[in-house]
């Protein structure tokens, strides 16, 4: 017996969620594949949004900050990062969630979604162009910092528990590490 599983495209899961489908349950679309959020923590949520006011705060006009806000790539994949740093304004995705071409970095919040969050998301981060993608991996008070895709994959991985770090699109700006996860 041959199994074959039903593949989500992006415009068939936008019509489901139209009709009412998910009203129920926090999902996410992974290549095809809907993958159901697990309910935020306390210290993911506070973290996360901490997070996000800190860089309003830092980049300013310079850029968008969306919380957990889906965002749009090719391969069927609608992924729901905790923090996407997008080219401003937030009124350009009335129509549209934000396409790799419209993201700066983003940051995904790992506790018990660490596995998922180093293997499945950053493969698909990276193969949809994503410049840059961040774990603030909560249980081990770190971030992994991925860098330089070329071809579908992060050339550069960084882990770091203190100091300060700039991201690619904003050289100038120095980043307190710490202030993502403690």
């Amino acid at each position: 017996m041959t199994v074959t599983f039903y593949k989500w495209t992006i415009d068939r899961y936008h019509d489901a969620i139209d009709a009412g489908l998910f009203d129920e349950e926090a999902v996410e679309l992974l290549q095809g594949e809907l993958v159901i959020m697990p309910p935020e923590r306390e210290a993911h949520a506070c973290y996360s949004s901490d997070a996000a006011e800190y860089l309003r705060q830092l980049l300013g006009n310079r850029a968008s900050i969306r919380e957990t806000k889906p965002v749009t790539f090719p391969h069927n994949s609608e992924p729901v990062p905790d923090i996407a740093i997008v080219k401003p304004p937030l009124r350009a995705y009335l129509h549209h969630h934000p396409y790799p071409a419209d993201i700066f970095w983003l940051i995904e919040y790992s506790h018990t979604t660490l596995a998922k969050d180093l293997g499945k998301k950053k493969q698909i981060y990276a193969a949809a162009g994503i410049k840059e993608y961040w774990v603030s991996d909560l249980k081990n008070s770190r971030l992994k910092v991925f860098r330089d895709e070329i071809q579908g994959e992060y050339q550069t991985e960084l882990t770091l528990i203190d100091g300060t770090i700039s991201p690619l699109s904003f050289p100038g700006v120095a980043i307190a590490v710490r202030k993502l996860f403690s």
